[in-house]
């Protein structure tokens, strides 16, 4: 297998991953930024990004920066080593430092029905119609929780879809509580005006949420309750974003601390692991500003321009603020644990089914047992509802960290790293 070496290799290619590439590569280290995308910008700039954040590509552009692209990262191991699958090869990632920026993932509810076509998350469709999916006079319902759900309802209105409703679950007097704060976020404000200007027209119903999708071969329509209420509604998509969850499949496997579901760091962003940092949404779900700000002190950090990073301190304090203040008042409310019915399917690629969980008290035992977890996914959709479902949490990682071809197991398996040949066999 190829071997290569880099002073500071940087894992995730959005927000913070560009962010941490262009603050390290002042000082003309060897670095490698490696994202399973065809292109950097992450999910949030999939198509590209605004003017304003141009400049993050532009820096990234350095020469001593190494992209892999459409590269995604199948095992890890201490010290230093990562092992990689490109579109033609397996290779094997040296690095003296590492910075994880691998971002977020939606998190999905199970409901019975939510298996149809049709229904998909919220920030999947949008990324789907980034693609090119034709949207214009599709009608869609977007129902979940969060300001996520106001930028994609904008993003698919101006794309030609007919917004039908957007449903909140949070109830009103939280929204109303969480209005209060943005005058001391005056950036914040200023967003969710331009938003609320673009969602004119729209319904929008607070304390409401999907109880069921109903169709044949396709979504067709959805029940939803609000107040008690059942209410109908037909519908060609139905995009839900019940929040989002810290990718720390990576961060787990190389032994740094995961607490509260996202990693543990510092205030140089190093995690629990020496010489290994996380910026952005594998630390905490805080939107691009604090990903951008997490992505600076850690490749500042990592190069060791402390002065520097610690400017961005108070900066970093504010927005972790308000992203706080974002997940209080956003909080899933109890009664979306009681959506499924016993035969709702809750872990889609082995098909297992609410009933058959229902009879485990663990997700080891529910693993072994029923095959769950254990798809292409590796739970990373069913180990989250799980969470949510039964208060269970997902044992630790082992590689494959992601399905690979059968080539790059066979090579990784020829590697003289005894310990990653046997994890891997």
């Amino acid at each position: 297998m190829k071997q290569v070496i880099f002073d500071i290799v940087i894992v995730g290619a959005g927000p913070a991953g560009l962010a941490a590439a262009s603050s390290a590569a002042h000082a003309h280290t060897s670095i490698a930024l490696i994202d399973d995308n065809p292109s950097p910008g992450g999910q949030i700039w999939r198509g590209g990004p605004t003017h304003a954040h141009q400049a993050w590509f532009k820096r990234a552009e350095a020469s001593n920066i190494t992209r892999y692209m459409q590269a995604r990262v199948v095992a890890a191991y201490e010290p230093g080593k990562l092992i990689i699958e490109t579109p033609d090869e397996a290779l094997e990632i040296g690095y003296h430092k590492l910075i994880l920026a691998t971002g977020a993932r939606e998190r999905f509810l199970p409901f019975p029905g939510w298996t149809l076509p049709g229904v998909m998350g919220a920030g999947g469709l949008q990324a789907l119609v980034k693609g090119g999916l034709p949207i214009a006079g599709k009608r869609v319902v977007i129902a979940g929780s969060g300001p996520l759900l106001l930028a994609v309802a904008s993003y698919l209105k101006s794309k030609g879809a007919h917004v039908c409703l957007l449903a909140e679950q949070a109830p009103l007097n939280q929204l109303a509580r969480f209005a209060l704060h943005l005058p001391g976020h005056i950036q914040y404000l200023w967003q969710a005006a331009a938003l609320g200007g673009s969602l004119l027209g729209i319904p929008f119903k607070t304390s409401c949420w999907v109880t069921r999708a109903l169709g044949e071969q396709r979504l067709e329509a959805i029940i939803l309750s609000q107040d008690t209420r059942s209410l109908s509604l037909d519908c060609d998509y139905l995009a839900c974003g019940f929040g989002l969850l810290p990718n720390t499949e990576l961060a787990s496997a190389l032994g740094c601390e995961i607490q509260n579901e996202a990693v543990r760091v510092n205030e140089w962003q190093e995690s629990s692991q020496q010489a290994i940092y996380c910026a952005g949404e594998v630390t905490g779900i805080g939107g691009l500003e604090l990903s951008l700000l997490e992505g600076q002190i850690a490749g500042l950090a990592a190069i060791g321009q402390a002065q520097e990073a610690r400017a961005l301190f108070p900066a970093r304090a504010r927005t972790r603020r308000f992203a706080a203040l974002q997940a209080r008042h956003f909080a899933l409310r109890p009664e979306l644990r009681a959506l499924a019915e016993p035969d709702t399917i809750v872990c889609r690629c082995e098909d297992v089914t609410y009933s058959a969980l229902e009879a485990h008290t663990s997700w080891r035992g529910a693993k072994l047992h029923t095959r769950c977890g254990m798809g292409p996914c590796q739970g990373r959709v069913c180990g989250s509802a799980t969470s949510l479902l039964f208060g269970w949490s997902r044992d630790s990682i082992r590689p494959p960290i992601v399905s690979a071809r059968v080539s790059s197991l066979i090579t990784t398996l020829d590697t003289p790293d005894k310990q990653a040949s046997k994890e891997l066999a």
